[in-house]
C-alpha cells in the first residue's frame, strides 16, 4: 500500500484507501459498485489504481463535462447508461422577469442538505440551466427544489443525449518560476503579486484540483487545476525541466 501512496499527494489517502476498498469488493463479490460524484482529480486516481487491464475495469457517466459518477465493475459485464444512476433536469424559471447564476443554484442545493458528491455539473447554455444529480436524490429535488434566488422555479427531465456540452477553451503560456509553491505559480499565472498571491491563499480562496487549501507553500504539480475566486480557472499543463539560472520552465492554460 505504501508503494501505491506515493504516487499521490498524502491529503489523497483517505479517498485511495476508499478505491482500494471498491476494487476488493467487486473483485470478492462479482458485482458492480457505482460511486457518488467524483471531480477530475478523483477520476484520475480512481483510473490510475484501477487500471485499464485487470478483471476490474472502470468507466464514467456522463461522458461529457467535469464531475461524473464512476462505474467499477468484473472486466465480463457490459455497463448500461441505467447502471450510472443519474437524472438530467432543465430548470425552468421566468427568464423574462429575473436571472439566476450558477452559484445560487449550487447555494440553493447545498441549503436543501444535499451533499454536494450527489449532484454533478450544472451546465449552460444561454439563459438555459440544466442539473445533472443522482437518481436518489430525484423525488427530494422534484419535491424542494421550488425557488432559486428570487425565481420561481420547476424541474423538467430531460434525456442525457440532450445534455449541454461546454468546449472549455485554454489559452497557453509559457514562463519561467523560482519554484512550484502555489503561491509562486498563482502569482506567475494571475500576474499578481506574490503578497497577493498570499493573501487569496490565506483567504480560501483558491483551490487546487477542487479542494481549498490554505497552504501557501503547497507545491503544484503537472495536471493541477488552479481556481481563484475573482480570477477564474487556470491550469498547469507541463513543467518543462529548468533553465540555466535554476529556475522552472512551465506551460500554463487558462481558462478563456
Amino acid at each position: 500500500m505504501s508503494t501505491l501512496y506515493q504516487h499521490f499527494r498524502p491529503e489523497e489517502r483517505g479517498f485511495i484507501d476508499q478505491v482500494v476498498e471498491w476494487k476488493e469488493q467487486v473483485e470478492n463479490q462479482y458485482a458492480q459498485k457505482r460511486t457518488d460524484f467524483l471531480d477530475p482529480r478523483e477520476q484520475h486516481i480512481l483510473l490510475s489504481i484501477i487500471g485499464t487491464e485487470g478483471s476490474v475495469r472502470v468507466a464514467f457517466f456522463p461522458e461529457t463535462g467535469e464531475r461524473k459518477r464512476a462505474l467499477i465493475y468484473p472486466d465480463y459485464y457490459e455497463p448500461s447508461e441505467e447502471d450510472y444512476g443519474i437524472c438530467l433536469y432543465e430548470i425552468h424559471y421566468p427568464a423574462k422577469f429575473v436571472t439566476i447564476e450558477h452559484r445560487q443554484i449550487l447555494g440553493t442545493l447545498m441549503s436543501l442538505g444535499l451533499k454536494r458528491e450527489k449532484f454533478g455539473d450544472i451546465p449552460i447554455e444561454g439563459e438555459r440551466y440544466q442539473l445533472v444529480a443522482a437518481d436518489e436524490i430525484s423525488g427530494y429535488l422534484e419535491m424542494e427544489l421550488q425557488q432559486i434566488g428570487k425565481a420561481k422555479v420547476s424541474l423538467e427531465k430531460r434525456q442525457a443525449a440532450e445534455l449541454f456540452t461546454t468546449d472549455e477553451k485554454w489559452s497557453e503560456n509559457t514562463t519561467t518560476v523560482s519554484s512550484l509553491r502555489l503561491d509562486v505559480i498563482l502569482s506567475a499565472i494571475q500576474g499578481v503579486s506574490r503578497q497577493k498571491a498570499q493573501a487569496l491563499i490565506k483567504a480560501s480562496l483558491v483551490k487546487v484540483n477542487w479542494r481549498a487549501t490554505e497552504s501557501t507553500s503547497f507545491e503544484v504539480e503537472e495536471g493541477d487545476v488552479i481556481s481563484t475566486r475573482g480570477f477564474g480557472r487556470s491550469k498547469l499543463l507541463t513543467i518543462d525541466g529548468k533553465t540555466k539560472r535554476d529556475k522552472w520552465r512551465i506551460t500554463f492554460g487558462v481558462l478563456k
